[in-house]
């Protein structure tokens, strides 16, 4: 059975923003095939889209390796995500859909008993659920792409403190999915905008200084999962 190149790319993906390929390493399609129990061709194309997101360049001499963004670059994405974050919050308040709605309520309701709780295990991941609903809500297929890409290289590049109030966070995200569901755009790219603002704080660059040395890629194999793990 042929591996999906979508389900290869995630996995490289994956282990990109981990640091398992570390940055400005060699991506050789030969080991990359063996780690992750796959023929090249796979390998070759999520090679080509991993390109197209950045975080793979072609040197030569050299061929594929791990990007090596720079602190401007950096700070470029979490520009972009205050911008398109409030946007994504306006049209779901437009095109949101009663699943949506639904998805998101449930998920403020969890996060809120749990950071009462002081049960900061399952936070990260429950906001990372939270506020990909709300992209799809947005109704944009574009869009949900753009903020997905933001969010794997963010995820890169930031180390994210945990928020000094998990409760006011999350009554935040509340306030967000009010608007929605009252089909307020402008009170729901308000209140994304403020908490976008107010979470900007908690990142840190993982490398200020611009590079650190290459980890070389570990030898235990990695056989991808062709049903593709979410984000």
């Amino acid at each position: 059975m042929r591996i999906p190149a979508h389900s290869v790319c995630t996995a490289i993906r994956d282990d990109i923003v981990a640091g398992v390929h570390g940055r400005g390493s060699r991506l050789t399609e030969e080991l990359l095939a063996r780690r992750y129990g796959v023929s090249r061709v796979p390998v070759r194309e999520a090679l080509r889209t991993l390109e197209a997101e950045g975080f793979v360049v072609t040197r030569r001499h050299a061929g594929a390796c791990v990007a090596e963004p720079t602190e401007q670059e950096a700070g470029d994405l979490l520009e972009m995500r205050m911008l398109l974050e409030p946007l994504g919050a306006a049209r779901a308040a437009q095109r949101r859909t009663e699943a949506h709605l639904k998805v998101l309520r449930g998920l403020v309701r969890l996060g809120q008993e749990r950071a009462r709780r002081g049960s900061s295990d399952d936070l990260r991941s429950l906001g990372g659920w939270f506020h990909e609903t709300l992209a799809q809500a947005s109704g944009s297929p574009a869009l949900t792409s753009m903020l997905t890409q933001l969010r794997h290289k963010i995820a890169w590049m930031y180390a994210v403190d945990a928020p000094v109030s998990p409760v006011e966070s999350w009554t935040e995200h509340g306030a967000i999915v009010d608007a929605v569901a009252r089909g307020d755009g402008e009170r729901a790219r308000a209140a994304t905008a403020l908490h976008a603002e107010r979470a900007r704080g908690a990142h840190r660059l993982r490398f200020p200084s611009g590079r650190e040395p290459a980890d070389h890629v570990r030898n235990s194999q990695h056989p991808v999962n062709t049903a593709s793990p979410r984000h």
